[in-house]
């Protein structure tokens, strides 16, 4: 897969060469080439895994002030090319001072709840769509979301945005168990725990957010913002604010939705997890690998971006989210717009 968004190219497509012909960026793999953008279309590459770069392109890139960034096949960073006329430094900065504005962050931290509880209610829609609600539990949920996302543009403090996003994360998962079709014990859904998780269903949703995580404070590092802070999130030593703040976007539509697909599909069973004293539960090796598996096919499927009206492979959203989210901070977009699912 190789793709240019937002003047980004990232090449996925293990085995892949990526060098400078004629002033041009093309990517060759298997004696076939791929793509050639001229240079000056493009502003930053990301590469994924096995991918190869050129040493002329590299020295290019570098005197030119383009990044390149490199990342292992799933997704987590390893290191950054960034020349000395990149604007980093600044870009942190203006990260640090919305951070130290109370109206800036509360702005921000509104539209990142909006966007969280507008994608957990499209969960539970695709739900409804797909499988029925004859219970009435899911379209209830609807219209409490509705009413708590009529309530953020309310807010006038940030204690007040948290409590909205507290209500609406206890909100969906009090439908979640009408979301789980399989008619068995070990996937009896009881609410949400964790740290450590106490039930299957539990240790799936954590083992799912972790990756997540670790995703978007990739993405956050590729633009160049420090994934430490944060805005919805509180700023504590060692804690990820902003990609966990990034990674709301992405929680009920990424993880949920395949734990759910997955659960629903028998494609794990009881003996698939094991239980520690004390009463976490994890999964065995052989689980973990189903997942994994399971999770890389999921970010290979191609989803519109509403805004970009593009196709984007959906382990890529949380790059272009990144970058999106680095040309509000930067004062280059009027506003930030989270990612919501169809």
């Amino acid at each position: 897969m190789v793709k240019q968004l937002l003047n980004t190219l990232y090449v996925q497509r293990q085995g892949s060469y990526v060098h400078l012909h004629q002033d041009a960026v093309s990517v060759v793999a298997d004696g076939e080439r791929l793509l050639r953008v001229p240079l000056h279309h493009i502003g930053a590459i990301g590469l994924f895994g096995n991918v190869s770069v050129s040493p002329f392109l590299i020295h290019r890139c570098s005197e030119d002030g383009r990044v390149i960034n490199w990342f292992t096949e799933t997704g987590r960073f390893m290191g950054r090319l960034s020349g000395p006329t990149h604007g980093n430094v600044l870009l942190r900065q203006a990260q640090y001072r919305m951070v130290e504005n109370d109206s800036q962050t509360l702005a921000l931290a509104k539209i990142i709840v909006a966007g969280k509880l507008q994608n957990s209610k499209v969960q539970i829609l695709r739900t409804i769509r797909d499988h029925g609600d004859p219970a009435g539990i899911l379209e209830k949920s609807v219209e409490q979301l509705d009413g708590l996302l009529g309530q953020v543009d309310e807010a006038g403090d940030l204690d007040t945005v948290r409590g909205i996003e507290g209500r609406g994360a206890a909100v969906y998962f009090h439908s979640f168990s009408a979301m789980i079709r399989v008619d068995d014990g070990a996937f009896k859904w009881s609410g949400r725990n964790r740290r450590p998780p106490r039930d299957p269903i539990n240790a799936l949703l954590s083992f799912g957010y972790a990756l997540l995580t670790v995703e978007c404070a990739s993405a956050l590092e590729g633009v160049g913002l420090d994934p430490q802070a944060g805005y919805l999130h509180a700023i504590k030593p060692g804690r990820p604010a902003l990609a966990l703040d990034l990674a709301e976007e992405f929680r009920s539509i990424m993880v949920d939705r395949m734990v759910l697909a997955m659960v629903n599909r028998r494609q794990l069973q009881a003996d698939d997890f094991i239980q520690h004293p004390g009463g976490a539960v994890v999964l065995t090796d052989a689980a973990r690998r189903t997942f994994l598996e399971e999770y890389q096919r999921r970010k290979r499927e191609e989803v519109t971006h509403p805004l970009l009206q593009d196709k984007v492979p959906m382990g890529l959203l949380m790059h272009v989210q990144a970058r999106l989210l680095a040309r509000y901070i930067r004062g280059d977009a009027p506003v930030y717009r989270p990612y919501v699912a169809r």
